[in-house]
């Protein structure tokens, strides 16, 4: 099922999951480059799309709409596939206009897209407001904008922005960006009752619509440890057919903590293209000591090397997990997580910040986490118990 006719929504409002699902992408030359043939079936139409707007580039590489169009299809395919290279295939297809200071709207709209999937907040930020001032009423960067806030705990600003989305993009949308800051900020339940309604009464929201809505009521069940709730959601997003990096992620997760390792083989064992999605395999295997784990261990931390080697700072949170649970390494994991939260500030980094801590038995390390804990009054039992064993090692 495709979700590539405009910037995904799962991109848009996955609340930047896939900055941490994918490695630095490589950027080609041109976008006439072949580096891959793309993981299509042979007669599928979007490939058919995608190989004729290629062509139509490679005659003419200045024809703006067709790289934006193009560059929207790989954008797209990050969500499904988890692959980097997208990100640069979708670079290279702007290149004309990558470095200009003001590119067209739709231009900047991407190259902010594709910043904030580097952790280039600030460049991001920047695209995105200078769009905003040109074009007040652009949804597609008000959102984007909005995400970023909240990815960087700036929930006020946050707000604000999911406030001006009302009148300029569907109501489904903007009430479940508020809801999203609601739910962070000590009114999960009424967020949470919120969005189920909104969802209901909404009958002609699209099938990715309803996935991006399920996976935040899941978020939110599991804060208030409403499992059989959470699970639900997350098949109910699962039963849409819409293949998703970050609701497989999730899903994977929540079956880990449900200690149901082997489903979550069944489920990753053959999408491991995604560095993230390796991850959990790679968690799995190491509970269930499967012959081959060492294997896939070895190859995640092969990528996580290139990674460093490239300069690419994206994977810390996700690395962080590896060295905790699988290197059994709680300093390297501390590490990690105190420079990942410098820039992301959500719950899955708080998570491994404080699991670190613990295991490195250093509380003090924790001192972030904990004030934000504190400040954004979260409601989040897992987050909360984590934070009280910390407090009381403190005393």
């Amino acid at each position: 099922m495709s979700r590539l006719n405009t910037l995904p929504l799962a991109c848009l409002l996955g609340c930047c999951i896939a900055a941490q699902a994918v490695a630095a992408p490589y950027v080609p030359a041109s976008d006439a480059q072949v580096l891959e043939h793309l993981p299509f079936k042979p007669n599928d139409p979007i490939a058919r799309e995608m190989a004729q707007l290629r062509r139509e580039l490679q005659r003419d590489p200045h024809n703006i709409d067709v790289a934006v169009r193009l560059a929207r299809r790989y954008y797209g395919l990050v969500a499904e596939e988890g692959d980097p290279r997208y990100l640069g295939y979708a670079q290279a297809a702007l290149a004309p206009w990558w470095d200009m200071a003001d590119p067209p709207v739709d231009v900047q709209v991407l190259r902010a897209s594709l910043r904030q999937f580097r952790h280039d907040f600030a460049g991001a930020m920047s695209d995105l407001s200078r769009v905003l001032e040109r074009a007040p009423k652009h949804a597609q960067a008000r959102i984007l904008r909005a995400i970023i806030n909240i990815v960087q705990a700036r929930y006020a600003e946050a707000t604000s922005d999911c406030h001006a989305l009302h009148g300029v993009t569907d109501e489904l949308l903007a009430t479940g960006c508020e809801q999203v800051v609601e739910g962070l900020t000590g009114n999960a339940g009424k967020a949470y009752e919120t969005l189920r309604n909104t969802l209901a009464a909404s009958s002609q929201a699209s099938a990715d619509q309803k996935l991006w809505i399920s996976l935040r009521l899941a978020e939110l069940a599991q804060r208030l440890g409403r499992t059989s709730e959470a699970e639900m959601h997350f098949r109910q997003g699962l039963a849409l057919g819409i293949t998703d990096t970050f609701l497989l992620a999730a899903y994977a997760d929540f079956l880990l903590d449900q200690k149901r390792p082997a489903e979550v083989v069944a489920l990753l064992k053959d999408k491991t293209r995604s560095d993230t999605l390796l991850l959990r395999l790679v968690q799995a295997m190491h509970r269930l000591n499967l012959r081959e784990a060492k294997s896939q261990e070895a190859a995640l931390s092969a990528r996580y090397e290139a990674a460093k080697l490239r300069g690419d700072t994206v994977h810390q949170q996700e690395e962080a997990r590896f060295a905790l649970e699988i290197e059994h390494d709680p300093k390297k994991a501390l590490a990690l997580a105190g420079e990942n939260w410098k820039v992301q500030l959500e719950p899955r980094d708080a998570r491994i910040f404080l699991e670190a801590a613990i295991a490195a038995k250093d509380p003090v390390a924790a001192a972030p986490v904990l004030q934000w804990l504190e400040q954004s009054r979260i409601e989040d039992r897992y987050l909360q118990g984590l934070g009280a064993q910390l407090k009381g090692g403190r005393s």
